[in-house]
């Protein structure tokens, strides 16, 4: 594979609300297409940040991908559709060269703390894995955004097909001289789901996720995320591929995508 020299981020800020990506962001598919998991990031950072000023969390982000994005200057613009003191519904849109591509709705709850409660998450994530040689598709040479992430499985690999389950640690910034978030760095991830349990040989093909929803129980912690996932295909071209995240400290939520299966 060739190897790249890793940027200083995903994203270069250019001015109010727009970004430049950097060759960190390119998928498996084209070199001129970014991979979902940076832009999908983008628009959790905006998300996260809007209105910054009380102590909100974000508990879901519903995501539709309208089109494959150039690597090329996005922008992300955030919007309240449902102001509240204790629960809210944001809207945002990515777009790019006059199109808009992702859009995405968010609920954001007030911070609480109410202890332990019953009924926690059964799922038990596995212990982080020592250091792996970073191995993707056979037949892919020229995946940054695969080398810009550090990724430890558990279970399975991105060479045999079915289900998955992977510690991942982004190696860069999502932005450029700005600290990498928990929340950003889970969602750099968790576009992902599809790939690392595809049932299907990526160079014969295309099961590309649509939409993407995540739920979250708490915010995110730490430095190292993970997921468990696994695909399930239809007879009439679509799939579906779920989703278990998680922290060091446990279950963080779940994800769903909808996937496009055509033959290449």
């Amino acid at each position: 594979m060739k190897r790249i020299d890793l940027p200083s981020a995903f994203y270069r800020l250019l001015g109010e609300e727009l970004y430049a990506p950097s060759e960190a962001v390119i998928g498996p598919w084209s070199p001129d297409q970014q991979h979902g998991g940076p832009p999908l990031a983008l628009l959790a950072h905006a998300l996260r940040t809007h209105e910054a000023g009380r102590d909100m969390h974000l508990v879901r982000l519903a995501v539709e991908l309208l089109g494959p994005l150039p690597v090329q200057p996005c922008r992300v613009q955030v919007e309240t559709l449902r102001p509240g003191r204790r629960v809210e519904l944001l809207r945002a849109c990515l777009s790019s060269q006059g199109r808009d591509l992702m859009l995405a709705h968010a609920w954001r709850f007030e911070a609480a703390e109410l202890g332990s409660l019953p009924a926690p998450h059964p799922y038990q994530a596995p212990p982080l894995p020592p250091p792996q040689e970073q191995r993707f598709w056979r037949g892919i040479d020229y995946f940054p955004y695969g080398q810009a992430v550090e990724w430890r499985f558990a279970e399975g690999s991105l060479e045999h097909p079915g289900p998955a389950t992977v510690w991942t640690r982004p190696r860069i910034p999502l932005l450029e001289g700005q600290p990498l978030h928990p929340l950003e760095a889970l969602a750099l991830m968790i576009d992902s789901a599809n790939g690392i349990s595809g049932e299907l040989d990526i160079l014969r093909w295309t099961f590309v996720p649509v939409d993407m929803t995540l739920t979250l129980l708490r915010p995110p912690q730490g430095e190292w995320f993970g997921m468990s996932a696994r695909t399930h295909l239809g007879s009439a071209g679509a799939g579906q591929t779920r989703a278990v995240a998680f922290d060091e400290l446990g279950v963080v939520g779940e994800s769903l995508q909808t996937l496009f299966i055509r033959p290449r």
